[in-house]
């Protein structure tokens, strides 16, 4: 399967733009593939980003930290046990801020956590900088949660030199990249324009394997079939 890694991606760029590391220098060509990934990370949901972390709620704490670098959250989970994430537990409902101040006006009423909203959010680097949950009621013992989130991954870098990204999705990060140059060069605007539509046509079709065949299956769902129409006898 094709792909690329970071040397072949940024030798591609140059190739394709046809201007060398004097211009494109690597700290240049670094940007584009950041702007690339994040532009494609919001695009379209991956499962490869999908993760999941568990802690203890704090007694009488209404807030937590949710875990370092999350993109947003997909939903959270509070056991009834404090010391395993197994056996019985509650989905909780996501809600707005004022929405929960409202249900909870007193911060000193506790019980097991029913809704959550997230909110702030600095740098994302870490789970004290990338934002926080807060929950209603505030817990009433240290129950065991699990976030379920979308993670920013590590980009590709002359240290870490593929991705999934780069390795299942090269042709629209490629794309990706080129706009990013061309806007950068301020090529012609039709080199632009065409490597726009490109990068758009391969992430449609990159989010309906995303989004539609990744979440079926044969059992569940039935093989996918192209009705052929068949002319009545």
């Amino acid at each position: 399967m094709a792909g690329f890694t970071y040397a072949t991606l940024t030798t591609a760029i140059q190739n394709y733009t046809e201007v060398d590391t004097n211009v494109l220098t690597s700290t240049i060509t670094d940007q584009f593939i950041d702007n690339a990934e994040m532009r494609i990370l919001r695009d379209v949901p991956l499962d490869a980003y999908k993760k999941q972390s568990t802690g203890n709620l704090v007694t009488g704490q209404s807030t937590i930290n949710v875990p370092a670098k999350t993109l947003f959250v997909k939903g959270v989970q509070v056991y009834d046990s404090t010391s395993a994430s197994t056996g019985t537990n509650a989905w909780l409902e996501k809600k707005d801020e004022s929405y929960l101040q409202e249900y909870i006006p007193a911060e000193t009423a506790t019980g097991k956590p029913k809704y959550y909203a997230m909110f702030g959010g600095a740098t994302g680097v870490t789970d004290t900088t990338s934002g926080r949950l807060f929950l209603a009621p505030a817990p009433n013992s240290t129950y065991v949660f699990k976030i379920h989130y979308e993670a920013i991954p590590t980009g590709l870098s002359g240290s870490n030199t593929t991705t999934y990204i780069s390795q299942y999705f090269g042709n629209g990060l490629l794309y990706a990249c080129l706009v990013e140059a061309y806007g950068f060069l301020k090529g012609p605007v039709d080199m632009l324009t065409q490597y726009e539509n490109k990068y758009k046509q391969e992430v449609e079709k990159f989010g309906l394997e995303q989004l539609g065949r990744r979440k079926r299956d044969d059992y569940t769902d039935g093989t996918v079939r192209i009705p052929v129409p068949s002319p009545s006898p």
